[in-house]
């Protein structure tokens, strides 16, 4: 049986008359070295959002047994930390680690930002898979190779588990991998019974313990889905207690109807819904929050649970994929590269990624070639290019923008990974202010070290927790310190209905972060991202320590979080 719920050495209830008895008496007792850990002398941030106080936390096990004075107890490890903060771990909304973990366990750039649980799922799922889907998944891999020896999603999950892993993982099911194993990738709506396949599969995944079904909408295939496809696939994940989570169909010129969809099919399906990385892209759409968030406010009056998350950087980070029109990429990548070599179809991908539209997000005029920044590419013989624009790589070469797009995805045979400069900074302000609103990093895991650093990334993978806890809370003052640690923990913990994790409370896991308020920072730049944040000083994880003086320990304690639907419940 999975021990996400299991005590290791007392049970639940005797851990908890410890707490009663320790916890709450102010009165000396005798010695008794009865903890696993003490974290002494901290500023307590119990992730309510409630003022901070000064006490410690004891630790039995892999919980937290109580919040207090614990100066009269022993414990095997003591942990100081005085002048620091304590919090729960924080949680990370929209993670890619799933192929970072593979092989390296660690998680260490967000390790070192006090992350303990990373959550995946946006639109693909490392499951379920069917044979073919492997073979592609097999084939596509790059400079992270690792074998495919699953099937399900929560396979998958208990795999990496057992591999050993630093950070807590969850997933969400991808409603693009659901349309892939039963559709393909044609843009077609599916038949009576290959919908009722996927939703059969979200009602498997959410047994294993998945989270909801998460979509991603700009992209091909997963664009080719309409909303009634989408109400099914939540319908089904609302069974079993489940939300949906999406990459709206459009964060540019048809903002305002993308999130409308998400409140339908929120409405229609009668679960909690969450927009991903929320952001209005392109400048003639910055101002739309001026709509966007009395739309939110409105349906959240009306009882419907609407939330989001965010990365704290103005740029984002895909590929040239979305950069150009979406029937072009119908099939996968070997047809789209197909259809870029044959000179009509070239040309027409060519016309339409010069013109607006209102049928698909076209990041190439909305934030332009010079604002298009090249970080990741396949072809090793490509990644000299890494760090310069579409802009200027097109005047190297003497070809136009759109045909330089063309020829660098041929050439990858991939989507290209960039990164687009295309958000008003001040608008990071007004979202991070919104009280709905949790944080992903929308990256992998990786480490400073070894095959991570053969292509650049988005500086969000390094630093994007500890950016929201220097500058824009230490040094911005946009959110009290409480307020920013309750939306990393119990606020993104009770949106994903998951047991226990979130709040530094009796009888929680303990998941603790103890960081330097007045020292945090991120360090990664769009130049240089592959640089550690520091602050961070140690970090636990179900109840073991993987952080000491801000470096790895090598413990691996990590575990699968489990959502509602978990058929484990029932044997607890």
């Amino acid at each position: 049986m999975n021990t996400d719920f299991v005590i290791k050495s007392f049970g639940l209830a005797a851990l908890l008359s410890v707490a009663a008895v320790v916890g709450c008496s102010d009165e000396p007792q005798e010695r008794a070295q009865i903890f696993d850990v003490i974290i002494r002398g901290g500023t307590v941030y119990d992730g309510t959002g409630n003022a901070p106080k000064i006490a410690d936390v004891a630790i039995l096990a892999d919980r937290v047994a109580g919040i207090g004075d614990y100066s009269v107890y022993e414990a095997t490890l003591n942990i100081d930390a005085t002048g620091q903060a304590v919090a729960p771990g924080f949680i990370n909304m929209l993670s890619w680690a799933v192929g970072t973990l593979m092989v390296d366990g660690r998680g260490m750039s967000d390790l070192k930002q006090g992350v303990t649980l990373e959550v995946f799922g946006e639109g693909v799922s490392w499951g379920p898979l069917n044979e073919q889907m492997k073979a592609q998944f097999k084939a596509r891999q790059g400079d992270i190779k690792y074998d495919i020896n699953w099937t399900t999603l929560g396979e998958y999950l208990e795999g990496l588990e057992a591999r050993g892993i630093s950070p807590n993982v969850a997933s969400f099911v991808g409603a693009t991998t659901l349309r892939i194993h039963e559709v393909g990738r044609d843009d077609r709506r599916p038949s009576e019974d290959e919908l009722s396949r996927m939703q059969d599969l979200v009602r498997q995944a959410m047994r294993e313990g998945a989270l909801g079904v998460g979509s991603s909408l700009i992209y091909a295939p997963a664009n080719f889905a309409d909303t009634a496809e989408l109400i099914a696939l939540a319908k089904a994940a609302g069974e079993y207690g489940g939300m949906y989570i999406s990459h709206i169909r459009s964060e540019g010129n048809r903002f305002e109807a993308a999130v409308e969809e998400l409140i339908t099919i929120a409405r229609e399906a009668g679960v909690p819904a969450e927009i991903y990385h929320l952001k209005a892209s392109g400048k003639p759409n910055w101002n739309k929050f001026d709509v966007i968030f009395p739309m939110i406010e409105k349906a959240r009056q009306e009882g419907l649970r609407i939330s989001a998350d965010m990365y704290t950087y103005p740029a984002s980070a895909t590929g040239l994929n979305a950069a150009m029109p979406l029937w072009v990429q119908e099939g996968g990548i070997d047809k789209w590269v197909g259809r870029l070599k044959e000179p009509a179809q070239r040309a027409r991908v060519i016309e339409q990624m010069r013109a607006p539209s209102t049928d698909w997000e076209n990041r190439f005029i909305e934030i332009g070639p010079e604002n298009i920044l090249l970080v990741g590419f396949r072809n090793q013989a490509l990644r000299p290019l890494i760090g310069q624009t579409v802009a200027e790589v097109a005047e190297m070469r003497g070809t136009s923008p759109e045909d330089t797009a063309i020829d660098l995805v041929i050439e990858d045979n991939g989507r290209v990974e960039v990164i687009y400069f295309s958000m008003k900074p001040e608008n990071l302000h007004r979202k991070i202010r919104q009280p709905w609103v949790s944080f992903g990093s929308d990256a992998g895991a990786p480490a400073a070290e070894g095959l991570f650093l053969n292509n650049n990334l988005h500086p969000r993978a390094y630093g994007n927790f500890a950016r929201l806890l220097g500058k824009y809370v230490r040094d911005e003052k946009i959110i009290p310190l409480q307020e920013a640690i309750r939306r990393l923990t119990s606020l993104p913990a009770g949106n994903l209905g998951i047991r226990a994790r979130g709040l530094l409370k009796a009888g929680y896991f303990a998941d603790v972060v103890v960081f330097d308020p007045a020292t945090i920072q991120d360090h990664a730049t769009f130049e240089a991202p592959h640089q550690y944040s520091t602050g961070v000083h140690a970090v636990l994880v179900n109840g073991i320590q993987v952080l000491k003086n801000g470096e790895h320990t090598g413990a691996t304690p990590g575990r699968v979080v489990r959502g509602p639907g978990w058929d484990g419940w029932k044997e607890e």
